[in-house]
C-alpha cells in the first residue's frame, strides 16, 4: 500500500497553479485515474482481473462476449445488413471482450464478420498496447472518439463498465444550498481532512463551480431541496460530453451501455446520504480516494436516468433499460447453461457453470444496468432486440 509520489506532486502542482489553489473533485479524480504518465489507468490497468484490483464480466470466460455478439448480429440484421457495420467499443480494457466477440463472430457468422468494422476507443496508452497485442490477428482500428467523423457510424457504440470510471463532481447539500467539494493541499485551516492515511490532500466546500450541477437535477427530476442537510453525492457531467459526441458520430444504429448504477430516484435516495463513490485496491473496496493515490481504482455508480434524458436531448431514443441478468437470458444464457451437460471433464463443467451463474447473479454482475438507445431507427428496429424481449423494463 502506498502512493504514487510523482502523481501526488503533479496534483499538488495543479492545485498550486489553479484559481483559489483548489481543484474540483472531478479534476482530482481525472488526474488520479487518467494522468498520461502516472495515473492508475496508465500504470496499473494491465493488472485487471483476478490478480488485479477488480474483475468484470469479461474475466469470467468467453460467454459474456459471445452473448453480446448474438445481439450485435441481430442489430446488423435489423437495420438491413449494412456494409460495413461498425462496432465501436469504448474503453476496451485489456481487449479480452473484443477478442471473445471477434472470435465468435468469425466462427459462427462469416457473412457478418466479412462486413464488420471493429473500432476501439481507448484513452490509456498502456491498455492500447495490450489490446493491439491481443487482437493482432484481427483487423481492428483505434481512434480517439473525437477523431471519428460526424454521422459516419452505422452500427453500435457500446461500453462495459466505462461510465462508472468517468470523473465525477461531488456535491453537498448544506443549509439549503447546493455546494461543491473541492480538493486542496493541507496548508491552512479550517479544512476538513477526510484522509486516514495521507494528509497531503484535503477537502473544502464552496459554491458550485458550474451552473450545470443545479441544471443536472432539473434534468433528472430530482428535488435537491428534499435532501437532508449534509447529504453528499456525485454528479457525472463528463458522461454528458461523452454521450453528446457519441450521438453526433452515430448516423444510424444503437448505443449500448452496461454498468452498475441506478435510476435517479434510487441514486439520490435519502438512505444513500454519502453517495456511491468507491475505491478498489487488490479486490478490497472502501470510500477514501485520498490514499493509495494512483494505485487504486475510483468509481461512482451510473445515473441511468441522466444518460437517458441527456441522450434524448442529443437525438437518441430509448430502446429499453433492464438488468444484465434479464438481458443475457434474452440472448440465450439458459440454452448455454443447459448445453453444459455435454462438457467434460467435470472440473471444466463446474467452473463454466459457476461463471455463467455469476454473470446473472442479481446481487452481483446480474444486477448491472443495461441501457439501450438508438438513432435513425423505426419502432420495429428499436423494440425487437432479443436482449430486451424477455426482459421486464425497469
Amino acid at each position: 500500500m502506498g502512493d504514487n509520489l510523482a502523481l501526488c506532486e503533479a496534483i499538488a502542482h495543479r492545485i498550486a497553479t489553479s484559481k483559489g489553489q483548489r481543484i474540483t473533485f472531478a479534476e482530482y479524480m481525472d488526474m488520479v485515474l487518467y494522468h498520461p504518465e502516472h495515473g492508475y489507468y496508465s500504470t496499473k490497468a494491465v493488472t485487471l482481473g483476478k490478480h488485479g484490483d477488480f474483475f468484470t464480466s469479461v474475466h469470467l470466460g468467453s460467454d459474456f462476449g459471445e452473448l453480446l455478439a448474438e445481439q450485435f448480429v441481430q442489430m446488423w440484421e435489423m437495420i438491413g445488413k449494412p456494409q460495413p457495420f461498425s462496432l465501436v467499443e469504448m474503453g476496451a480494457g485489456q481487449g479480452i471482450l473484443a477478442l471473445d466477440i471477434l472470435k465468435y463472430i468469425q466462427q459462427k457468422y462469416a457473412e457478418f464478420f466479412a462486413v464488420l468494422d471493429y473500432i476501439i476507443i481507448e484513452k490509456s496508452s498502456i491498455l492500447k498496447q495490450e489490446q493491439q497485442q491481443r487482437l493482432g490477428e484481427f483487423s481492428v482500428r483505434w481512434f480517439n472518439l473525437e477523431e471519428i467523423p460526424c454521422n459516419s457510424i452505422t452500427g453500435c457504440f457500446f461500453s462495459n463498465e466505462l461510465v462508472d470510471a468517468m470523473p465525477v463532481h461531488q456535491f453537498i447539500w448544506q443549509q439549503g444550498q447546493l455546494r461543491e467539494i473541492y480538493v486542496t493541499t493541507s496548508v491552512e485551516t479550517p479544512r476538513r481532512n477526510v484522509s486516514t492515511g495521507n494528509p497531503l490532500f484535503v477537502e473544502i466546500v464552496d459554491e458550485a463551480s458550474t451552473p450545470q450541477l443545479a441544471e443536472y437535477f432539473d434534468l433528472v427530476g430530482v428535488d435537491v431541496k428534499g435532501l437532508a442537510d449534509n447529504y453528499r453525492s456525485e454528479v457525472n457531467l463528463a458522461a454528458f460530453e461523452f454521450l453528446s459526441i457519441v450521438a453526433d458520430r452515430l448516423q444510424q444504429g444503437y448505443v449500448l451501455t452496461i454498468d452498475y448504477g441506478y435510476t435517479a430516484n434510487r441514486y439520490y435516495n435519502r438512505g444513500r446520504s454519502q453517495g456511491t463513490l468507491q475505491c478498489y485496491y487488490q479486490h478490497q473496496h472502501h470510500n477514501n480516494p485520498y490514499i493509495n493515490i494512483g494505485e487504486q481504482d475510483i468509481t461512482a455508480h451510473v445515473n441511468f436516468t441522466a444518460l437517458e434524458r441527456w441522450g434524448e436531448r442529443c437525438g437518441l431514443d430509448k430502446v429499453g433499460f433492464t438488468q444484465q441478468e434479464l438481458f443475457l437470458v434474452g440472448l440465450g444464457w439458459s440454452e448455454r447453461m443447459t448445453s453444459l451437460v455435454e462438457q467434460q471433464p467435470i472440473s471444466q463443467l463446474l467452473s463454466r457453470r459457476d461463471a455463467l451463474r455469476q454473470l446473472i447473479n442479481p446481487l452481483g454482475l446480474g444486477g448491472f444496468g443495461v441501457l439501450m438507445q438508438s438513432k435513425g431507427l423505426t419502432l420495429v428496429q428499436m423494440r425487437s432486440l432479443k436482449g430486451f424481449t424477455l426482459a421486464e423494463q425497469i
